[in-house]
Protein backbone atom coordinates (compact mmCIF):
# COMPACT_ATOMS: atom_id res chain seq x y z
CA UNK A 1 0.00 0.00 0.00
CA UNK A 2 1.04 3.59 -0.32
CA UNK A 3 2.22 4.14 3.46
CA UNK A 4 3.41 0.73 4.42
CA UNK A 5 6.72 -0.14 4.99
CA UNK A 6 9.07 -1.34 2.17
CA UNK A 7 11.30 -4.39 2.54
CA UNK A 8 14.36 -2.20 3.27
CA UNK A 9 12.73 0.05 5.45
CA UNK A 10 11.16 -2.75 7.87
CA UNK A 11 15.22 -4.43 7.46
CA UNK A 12 16.42 -1.44 9.29
CA UNK A 13 13.24 -1.31 11.98
CA UNK A 14 12.85 -4.85 12.81
CA UNK A 15 15.66 -5.31 14.58
CA UNK A 16 14.67 -2.18 16.68
CA UNK A 17 11.44 -3.86 18.01
CA UNK A 18 11.30 -4.79 21.52
CA UNK A 19 10.94 -8.42 22.12
CA UNK A 20 7.91 -9.67 23.00
CA UNK A 21 8.00 -10.81 26.65
CA UNK A 22 4.30 -12.59 26.25
CA UNK A 23 3.76 -15.92 23.86
CA UNK A 24 1.94 -14.54 20.88
CA UNK A 25 1.12 -11.09 19.54
CA UNK A 26 0.11 -9.23 16.64
CA UNK A 27 2.33 -8.79 13.60
CA UNK A 28 5.03 -6.16 14.24
CA UNK A 29 5.13 -4.87 11.02
CA UNK A 30 1.46 -4.63 10.17
CA UNK A 31 0.54 -2.98 13.47
CA UNK A 32 3.97 -0.35 12.58
CA UNK A 33 2.40 0.02 8.92
CA UNK A 34 -1.12 0.77 11.21
CA UNK A 35 0.44 3.67 13.30
CA UNK A 36 2.29 5.11 10.39
CA UNK A 37 -1.19 5.28 7.98
CA UNK A 38 -2.37 7.27 10.97
CA UNK A 39 0.74 9.64 11.65
CA UNK A 40 1.19 10.52 7.54
CA UNK A 41 -2.24 11.06 6.85
CA UNK A 42 -3.78 12.56 10.35
CA UNK A 43 -7.14 10.36 10.46
CA UNK A 44 -8.40 9.60 13.79
CA UNK A 45 -7.66 5.91 15.40
CA UNK A 46 -11.28 4.98 14.99
CA UNK A 47 -11.05 5.44 11.14
CA UNK A 48 -7.68 3.41 10.21
CA UNK A 49 -8.59 0.55 7.34
CA UNK A 50 -9.84 -2.96 8.56
CA UNK A 51 -6.55 -4.16 6.72
CA UNK A 52 -4.70 -2.83 9.75
CA UNK A 53 -5.92 -5.22 12.28
CA UNK A 54 -7.83 -3.56 15.29
CA UNK A 55 -7.31 0.15 15.94
CA UNK A 56 -6.58 -0.32 19.51
CA UNK A 57 -4.08 -2.84 18.88
CA UNK A 58 -2.14 0.12 16.97
CA UNK A 59 -3.57 2.72 19.42
CA UNK A 60 -2.21 1.23 22.72
CA UNK A 61 1.29 -0.62 20.84
CA UNK A 62 1.86 3.50 19.59
CA UNK A 63 1.11 4.74 23.67
CA UNK A 64 3.26 2.03 25.01
CA UNK A 65 6.24 2.68 23.07
CA UNK A 66 5.65 6.89 23.55
CA UNK A 67 5.92 5.90 27.60
CA UNK A 68 8.53 3.32 27.35
CA UNK A 69 10.66 5.44 25.10
CA UNK A 70 10.77 3.32 22.37
CA UNK A 71 10.32 5.59 19.63
CA UNK A 72 13.09 7.76 20.57
CA UNK A 73 15.52 4.96 21.02
CA UNK A 74 14.50 4.44 17.49
CA UNK A 75 14.92 7.55 16.23
CA UNK A 76 18.45 8.05 17.62
CA UNK A 77 19.41 4.75 16.00
CA UNK A 78 17.99 5.47 12.37
CA UNK A 79 19.89 9.14 12.83
CA UNK A 80 22.58 7.54 14.02
CA UNK A 81 23.21 5.84 10.63
CA UNK A 82 22.57 9.03 8.34
CA UNK A 83 24.99 11.23 7.05
CA UNK A 84 22.57 13.93 7.12
CA UNK A 85 21.20 13.41 10.12
CA UNK A 86 22.76 16.99 11.27
CA UNK A 87 21.11 19.02 8.45
CA UNK A 88 18.66 20.98 10.32
CA UNK A 89 16.14 23.92 9.21
CA UNK A 90 15.10 25.95 11.60
CA UNK A 91 12.10 29.04 11.48
CA UNK A 92 14.45 31.40 13.03
CA UNK A 93 17.22 31.27 10.06
CA UNK A 94 14.00 31.58 7.55
CA UNK A 95 13.64 35.06 6.55
CA UNK A 96 10.14 36.37 5.98
CA UNK A 97 9.11 39.08 3.48
CA UNK A 98 7.21 42.20 4.44
CA UNK A 99 4.12 40.87 3.57
CA UNK A 100 4.05 37.67 5.62
CA UNK A 101 3.73 40.48 8.56
CA UNK A 102 0.92 41.59 7.24
CA UNK A 103 2.97 45.50 7.20
CA UNK A 104 0.37 46.68 4.96
CA UNK A 105 -3.59 46.34 5.85
CA UNK A 106 -5.11 46.32 9.07
CA UNK A 107 -8.67 46.97 9.20
CA UNK A 108 -11.00 47.51 6.16
CA UNK A 109 -13.71 49.62 7.69
CA UNK A 110 -12.48 52.65 8.31
CA UNK A 111 -14.70 55.16 10.96
CA UNK A 112 -15.34 58.59 9.84
CA UNK A 113 -13.67 61.17 11.89
CA UNK A 114 -16.92 62.95 12.08
CA UNK A 115 -18.73 59.68 13.54
CA UNK A 116 -15.98 59.39 16.09
CA UNK A 117 -16.15 63.43 17.18
CA UNK A 118 -20.19 63.00 17.99
CA UNK A 119 -19.64 59.75 20.56
CA UNK A 120 -19.44 60.21 23.99
CA UNK A 121 -15.87 59.62 25.60
CA UNK A 122 -16.11 56.46 27.57
CA UNK A 123 -13.35 56.88 29.82
CA UNK A 124 -12.32 60.09 30.17
CA UNK A 125 -12.82 61.91 33.65
CA UNK A 126 -15.50 64.39 32.58
CA UNK A 127 -17.48 61.51 31.28
CA UNK A 128 -17.34 59.88 35.17
CA UNK A 129 -17.84 63.21 36.39
CA UNK A 130 -21.01 63.80 34.44
CA UNK A 131 -22.45 60.12 34.90
CA UNK A 132 -21.94 60.78 38.90
CA UNK A 133 -24.11 64.40 38.60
Amino acid sequence: MRFDLSDEEWALLEPLMPKSRKSARADDRKIMNAIFYVLRTGMPWRDLPERYGPYTTAYNRFNRKSRRGIWKKIFDKLASKSHDSLYLIDSTIVRARRAASSAKGGSKIKRSAQAGADAARKSTRSSIAKAAR
